[in-house]
């Protein structure tokens, strides 16, 4: 039987904290928040289509009992939040951690190893509790390897639903991240809070992607999951690597200057990323998979301003 995601004392951590942007967008009904825009919460606004999870008392049924269609009446000052979640769920996110001992990689993955994959849907499913939580629109995607997409959805009754599609979610195939990231701007609706998970292992980058989410108005934040032999591989003498997603290999002599080489691009390369992304507006979190997931939207999500 497949392990949960996460206990009941996590869960109720995270339904004490919000998610929250900038500026909130165009939303439907009142989540947990209150708009930025001045207005009365009794001045009728409009309406838009009702979808599940909105509150019933928020329909028209005089509207529907000459339409036969529901609608859901929207206020000037109550507003939710779009809330869109991607999950990289290529062949690079499922590898393993190697494990080693006196620097040497063991031949087998440990039990305890956690791939990046493992780490990475723990966090969509807990940055997705708390969007249900707080009654915000929820929509989760995965890319690669994923199975589909979850959502529009709204509300806690969606919770286990959730649980259960993350729990399905495996890794496997390759994904072009700008490719992807600019078809999701395209074809996703109302933009809102866009939150990446992934390891960024894409030949072309992410940085056309972002500008095209950016352009349509998401607020955008990338969660950049790397694991401890990435970030300080235990690795020496002649090596195979091999690519996980195309087959490709590269022979290659690891020794000390070339793992302290290695390493200093690995910081040149996030910090060009960190710097890439506050251009555009957007957040940049550099996370460890052997860390605490529920860590990141604790308290590092609400250092950098996604969290409340």
């Amino acid at each position: 039987m497949a392990q949960p995601l996460f206990d009941e004392t996590t869960r109720r951590k995270l339904e004490q904290v919000m998610l929250i942007a900038a500026q909130v967008r165009s939303g439907a009904i009142k989540g947990e928040r209150r708009s930025v825009k001045r207005g009365s919460s009794i001045e009728f606004a409009d309406y838009r289509d009702y979808t599940p999870g909105d509150d019933l008392r928020r329909v028209d049924w005089n509207v529907y009992a000459r339409l036969d269609r529901p609608l859901t009446k929207l206020f000037e000052d109550e507003e939710d939040l779009a809330v869109h979640l991607i999950l990289d769920a290529s062949a690079s996110m499922g590898a393993a951690a190697v494990p080693s001992v006196g620097g040497i990689p063991a031949d087998e993955p440990s039990a305890s190893a956690v791939s990046k994959f493992d780490y990475a849907r723990r966090l969509i499913a807990g940055l997705g509790t708390v969007a249900l939580t707080t009654n915000d629109r929820l929509t989760i995607t995965a890319l690669g390897g994923g199975k589909g997409v979850f959502g529009p959805a709204r509300g806690r009754a969606y919770s286990a639903r959730l649980l259960q599609f993350m729990q399905g979610q495996t890794a496997g195939g390759e994904v072009d991240l700008n490719t992807a990231l600019k078809a999701y701007a395209q074809r996703a609706g109302r933009s809102g809070l866009c939150v990446i998970v992934s390891d960024l292992f894409a030949p072309s980058g992410i940085l056309d992607g972002l500008n095209a989410l950016v352009g349509k108005g998401y607020e955008v934040g990338v969660i950049h999951v790397l694991s401890p032999d990435e970030i300080d591989p235990p690795l020496v003498g002649d090596l195979r690597l091999v690519d996980a997603e195309t087959g490709e290999f590269q022979e290659v002599t690891i020794d000390e200057p070339m793992r302290a080489l290695y390493k200093a691009r690995l910081t040149a390369w996030q910090n060009e990323l960190g710097v890439e992304c506050r251009k555009r507006g957007a957040h940049f979190l550099p996370v460890r998979s052997d860390g605490a997931w529920e860590k990141v939207i604790l308290y590092d999500l609400r250092r950098v301003g996604l969290v409340r």
